[in-house]
């Protein structure tokens, strides 16, 4: 019996992207690889699951890797479970998400279908490790990435995560040599300050595309953001459960029951 861990791996560019297939080659030296992805590209879909529509699972040879490759009409987070429940035949040992075209730092964590699937490994028990690219073009250079993913993930398999945690990693796009480090921060107060592109259809229908610019509010050193402007590699360990314990006693001051 072998005695490498099971990793399953996921993303949401698509099981095709050249960020996954990257993650997958690093995987695959460090245990036995499971791949069940999106056979579209699944941006921003944050935590959305597949509700009111069939799901379909494909299984393909897409490279002469030793991994089994899974596409699924589904998002990031339904590529999880359908994962855990239908095609592993065990609890997997890691969860690995990515490589992520482009940031998910700071408040782009809420958004990201890559650290969404990687959150949904975490709420099954899984331990989980969403990894993202500073550079969102589909012909990204991801070698540079390689040696820090790899360490980071033989550590977090070494000694664990605690419960309910999750890892979001983020990494610079510069060259290796200009790489300081790896950083553990905490996420940076950021927010996206919108607009809508408007426009009109050859039929004069009215229709949008969104548009608008990162604004970071933080000016601590202790921020991924920060981490990520002066060359280190982000960590930044995410809890998936939501309340603010700090709030409960100023609310309970409202005499709810009055």
């Amino acid at each position: 019996m072998s005695k490498k861990p099971l990793i399953l791996v996921t993303n949401d560019d698509g099981i095709t992207a050249p960020g996954i297939r990257t993650l997958i080659r690093i995987m695959n030296t460090i245990g036995d690889v499971v791949v069940v992805a999106p056979d579209s590209p699944q941006s921003g879909m944050g935590h959305a699951i597949t509700v009111d529509s069939t799901l379909y699972v494909e299984k393909l040879t897409i490279d002469n890797g030793p991994q089994e490759d899974y596409s699924c009409s589904g998002t990031p987070a339904d590529c999880v479970k359908l994962g855990v429940r239908e095609i592993l035949k065990r609890k997997p040992d890691l969860c690995v998400s990515g490589i992520n075209h482009g940031s998910n730092s700071s408040i782009n964590v809420i958004y990201s279908g890559t650290m969404s699937a990687a959150i949904e490994a975490g709420i099954e028990g899984i331990p989980a490790i969403g990894f993202s690219l500073l550079d969102y073009s589909w012909s990204a250079n991801f070698e540079h990435t390689e040696s820090f993913i790899k360490n980071i993930t033989l550590k977090t398999l070494e000694h664990g995560l605690p419960l309910g945690v999750v890892l979001n990693v983020n990494i610079p796009n510069v060259p290796k040599k200009d790489i300081k480090g790896i950083r553990v921060c905490r996420q940076a107060r950021a927010n996206w300050v919108e607009k809508f592109d408007k426009r009109q259809s050859p039929m004069g229908k009215d229709y949008y595309w969104l548009a608008g610019t990162f604004e970071n509010l933080d000016q601590g050193e202790d921020t991924d953001e920060w981490a990520l402007e002066n060359n280190y590699v982000s960590i930044v360990p995410v809890q998936f459960d939501l309340t603010a314990y700090q709030s409960i006693k100023q609310i309970n001051t409202w005499n709810l029951n009055d």
